[in-house]
């Protein structure tokens, strides 16, 4: 057979060899890490609900994963996600899109407002940048700003020193404060905030807006850091609950991922300091043949988490970072806290 281009490709370029005879369990050679992640480093993490599980997973391995806001020592452990402590490095909640990591960083470092968007139910406060931080709200909306200022505060302190942030993409689709221009991780009304419906409008971001924000962020944080910022970026796989685009939830969720997949993929190929690990490819790999997902074809199961960081250590081992202790299966819970899956309570 005469020589082409593709002769002398490795068997991972190909279909067959590289997914189809290959077990989903482990594939090879799907990540290869652009730099070594050093002991030494202090890793930020921050993200949509799979987020959690990679922030659970590096923090048990080993990682220096810094945790800004840790816990009052009074609250039983747990309690501590339902509070919105120990799920990232800093108590925001989930960070569904780059509009909103880029507008909290905007928040510590060039703040434009001291309005603090705040929705009310029954008598009770919540921060709508972060509405399911407090379970029942806070009690008087000065107890609120004062604690915005501190979580501001720490957020400070978590971008001035960390030396690597996982971030993982979510959505497209967000509800953006008409106003002030702010995106907010969930529509008003969902956990409160009802009588604010009409200060929102619906916003589904594309391409440019991804790349554009995304590159607004790493210049805000360039320009007040002392170090370099590496990122980790990473793409949930975890279809969409709901959507508000007018289209069929198959056509939402497949846009949405697909922009994501091409942002996360072109930032990553223009920036040295950013590297792609590919949970989304793993974990939606035809091979699997769907058992990487719960019965509602939604909700990612621990068998699939467990893969996909093996796949994450093969490429930066435990070894590297501390001795690791008696190995045994982590077993994060299912029910991570994820805002956005309330919307199936809506469905008729």
């Amino acid at each position: 057979m005469a020589e082409n281009f593709y002769s002398h490709l490795d068997k991972t370029a190909f279909w067959r060899a590289g997914v189809a005879d290959k077990s989903p369990l482990s594939l090879a050679n799907i990540y290869t890490k652009k730099w070594k992640i050093k002991p030494e480093w202090r890793i930020g993490t921050a993200g949509s609900c799979f987020a959690q599980h990679i922030a659970r997973y590096m923090t048990k391995n080993g990682y220096n994963v810094l945790d800004v806001e840790k816990a009052p020592s009074g609250l039983p452990a747990e309690m501590c996600q339902s509070f919105g402590y120990s799920m990232y490095s800093g108590r925001y909640g989930n960070i569904y899109t780059t509009r909103q990591f880029r507008q909290l960083v905007e928040e510590v470092f060039e703040p434009t407002s001291n309005e603090v968007l705040i929705w009310e139910k029954n008598g009770r406060f919540y921060d709508a940048l972060r509405p399911n931080i407090e379970p029942n709200g806070f009690a008087t909306r000065q107890e609120l700003v004062e604690a915005r200022k501190y979580h501001i505060e720490r957020l400070r302190v978590l971008f001035e020193t960390v030396d690597m942030f996982v971030f993982t993409m979510g959505l497209t689709e967000a509800w953006v404060h008409k106003q002030t221009g702010r995106v907010v991780p969930l529509a008003p009304g969902i956990i409160a905030g009802s009588d604010k419906m009409d200060d929102y409008e619906f916003v589904n971001f594309n391409y440019q807006d991804i790349i554009s924000d995304f590159r607004a962020t790493q210049a805000l944080l360039k320009a007040n850091r002392s170090k370099p910022l590496r990122f980790l970026l990473t793409v949930s796989p975890v279809p969409l609950t709901a959507t508000a685009s007018g289209t069929h939830i198959l056509q939402a969720s497949t846009y949405s991922k697909s922009v994501l997949r091409a942002a996360a993929g072109q930032l990553a190929e223009r920036s040295k300091g950013i590297d792609y690990f590919p949970s989304y490819e793993i974990v939606t790999n035809p091979a699997s043949r769907g058992v990487f997902f719960a019965p509602n074809l939604r909700s990612v199961t621990l068998e699939a988490v467990d893969v996909v960081m093996r796949s994450f250590f093969a490429e930066h081992p435990i070894a590297a970072q501390k001795k690791p202790q008696k190995k045994k299966r982590i077993k994060p819970p299912q029910d991570v806290q994820c805002e956005e899956a309330m919307l199936e309570a809506f469905r008729t």
